[in-house]
């Protein structure tokens, strides 16, 4: 199942955005921040791929990967340039990218399964140059360094869930953050959890607003307001 909208994934992405009971940091500890929900999800839509052919989920739908593409597009990002896409899980983000003309692109995950996934979806698309490493961003293995654009669709949200001290897995995001991405290098990020303000915050160290991206807005009781935030950093 694919979602086509900014929605995102429904349910799940619902889950992720209640603050109706935050915590110390503002956000309600779940299972969505854990690695074992993530496992789990993983080898289900594994063995549902190998059943049906269904890739799974996109996050935040198919115009936040067109959104993302179309900005590399226009401010022209080489297409050799190195690309991490950071909780690929499916890896259909990669096979766009792939597919555009981008040819070193590195999708990493925490969940075996994950990747697993998505190399069977790389492997029926037909492609062969994109890379792929089973890696905790949080705890990074020393190959992994010096690329010019990082991407994340929905991890930092889901770290930001993590029952076990969310709030210092997230400075620590920051830094291995700071370390895989090179100095000029582009961080894309599209999040449900965390306003602009918020992220601003967050990414305050080492890194500065380039462009926000338009996303879908709403309105409601007469005020109006965007349910994904979409940014793009640049590190200083």
């Amino acid at each position: 199942m694919s979602s086509d909208t900014d929605g995102g994934s429904g349910a799940e992405v619902a889950a992720l955005s209640d603050k109706d009971s935050p915590g110390e940091d503002g956000f309600v500890p779940s299972a969505l921040g854990t690695r074992e929900h993530w496992d789990a999800v993983y080898e289900r839509e594994l063995q549902t791929f190998r059943e049906f052919g269904d890739t799974g989920e996109i996050w935040f739908g198919e115009e936040s990967m067109n959104r993302l593409i179309r900005w590399m597009q226009k401010h022209k990002i080489p297409l050799d340039a190195s690309v991490l896409d950071i909780g690929t899980g499916n890896g259909v983000f990669l096979v766009e990218l792939a597919k555009f003309g981008f040819s070193d692109i590195t999708g990493i995950d925490y969940s075996p399964s994950a990747i697993q996934l998505s190399g069977s979806v790389i492997e029926k698309e037909g492609l062969s140059n994109i890379k792929l490493k089973v890696e905790d961003f949080l705890n990074l293995s020393t190959q992994l360094s010096g690329f010019h654009i990082c991407i994340d669709k929905g991890t930092f949200d889901a770290i930001s869930l993590n029952p076990d001290n969310a709030i210092e897995k997230r400075k620590q995001y920051v830094k291995s953050l700071c370390r895989v991405l090179k100095v000029k290098g582009f961080f894309l990020i599209t999040s449900c959890n965390w306003t602009k303000e918020e992220l601003l915050n967050e990414f305050s160290e080492g890194f500065e607003l380039f462009e926000e991206l338009p996303t879908p807005k709403f309105s409601f009781g007469g005020r109006s307001g965007n349910s994904v935030a979409a940014l793009v950093f640049q590190k200083m």
